[in-house]
């Protein structure tokens, strides 16, 4: 992490934020890596084509995740393969002051309304760069570029505003077999700065990544298949132009470059760049709008990316007392992008 590390120590059992203490949802034992500074996303992306370039020298046997996390062995290793193992690391990166500027710029683009109130995705785009940090360590068993965005839960169990400090923790858990290779969770808690070591975060997130094609021992989930997306009545129309990555990118810091052109996105697999998730899974969110009050719960599971540039279909809906549903879909090709769910915790 160069400059950004500052220093790394066991994490104090019942510590401020410490895992075991209250709200921390890690397992005890990880090391605490305090970052002197918020990392910067350009830079880690660069790291991360490093690092999948040295994955893709080494072919299959870095693919086959069977020996320990930073000396993977092959598929016809003589010894027993130990099975892989998450960096037991949490990062840490204290006094974040949300920039006033950059959180208007933010409700714009995604079409929040203009107040003090940091909304839950603009959380998440402060805490994103702590824990994609995790994933460019060199100890980390995933190609960091190439990797899918499944899911995303958020909790925001009380409000944060313009001139709140805030305190950011992240880390990896729950490493295991996907149909299509393995999935793991980034984990990261947000507080505001001098909140009790017992305190529940204020918000709290956990993002669901797939790496297509790498393998962890497990048993391998059942191969269910989604049933057949049936378009709901539609309430709306999303209008993303081929700069909307690029827009994104200038106001949350996330330059991964398979958003930004097509000639980027190609060389990723994609015919041309695709919208960030979190930019959809964003106006999901705005979509529902006030109703969801101050403090609520927000779920996004994504089916298919957004190719810019797109007009996707939008269906809004209440399900229930204080909850909304929100469905994006490919009205040509009839297939989902996202479905999202917002519950207001009253």
């Amino acid at each position: 992490m160069t400059a950004v590390e500052a220093r790394e120590r066991d994490a104090e059992p019942g510590g401020p934020g410490a895992p075991g203490a209250a709200g921390a949802g890690g397992a005890a034992g990880r090391r605490v890596l305090t970052l002197a500074e918020s990392p910067g996303l350009g830079g880690l992306y660069a790291r991360a084509g490093l690092a999948s370039g040295r994955a893709a020298v080494g072919g299959p046997v870095r693919r086959v995740l069977g020996g320990v996390p930073g000396i993977p062995g092959g598929p016809d290793a003589e010894s027993p393969r130990t099975a892989p193992a998450l960096p037991p690391v949490e990062h840490r990166l204290g006094g974040v002051v949300p920039d006033p500027a950059r959180l208007t710029a933010y409700q714009h683009l995604v079409g929040e309304p203009a107040t003090d109130v940091l909304p839950a995705g603009f959380v998440h785009v402060l805490a994103f760069p702590v824990g994609i940090a995790l994933i460019v360590r060199p100890d980390f068993p995933m190609p960091p570029l190439g990797i899918v965005h499944l899911a995303n839960r958020v909790e925001q169990r009380s409000p944060l505003r313009v001139g709140d400090t805030l305190d950011i923790r992240s880390w990896a858990e729950d490493l295991r077999p996907h149909r299509k290779g393995a999935q793991v969770e980034l984990v990261a808690e947000v507080r505001r700065a001098g909140a009790a070591a017992d305190e529940p975060p204020a918000w709290r997130g956990v993002s669901t990544y797939l790496a297509p094609g790498v393998r962890v021992p497990g048993p391998e989930p059942e191969d269910g298949a989604r049933p057949e997306f049936v378009a709901p009545v539609p309430t709306g129309r999303w209008a993303f132009d081929a700069g909307a990555g690029r827009r994104y990118a200038a106001v949350s810091g996330d330059a991964n470059p398979i958003h930004l052109h097509p000639l980027t996105a190609r060389a990723l697999g994609f015919p041309r760049a695709i919208a960030h998730g979190m930019l959809t899974a964003a106006r999901a969110l705005a979509a529902v709008g006030a109703r969801r009050g101050e403090a609520y719960d927000w779920d996004v599971e994504f089916a298919s990316p957004v190719l810019l540039p797109s007009t996707p279909v939008v269906r809004v809906a209440a399900t229930g007392n204080a909850a909304w549903s929100v469905t994006a879909w490919d009205a040509k090709r009839r297939k989902p992008h996202l479905t999202a769910e917002v519950r207001g915790r009253g």
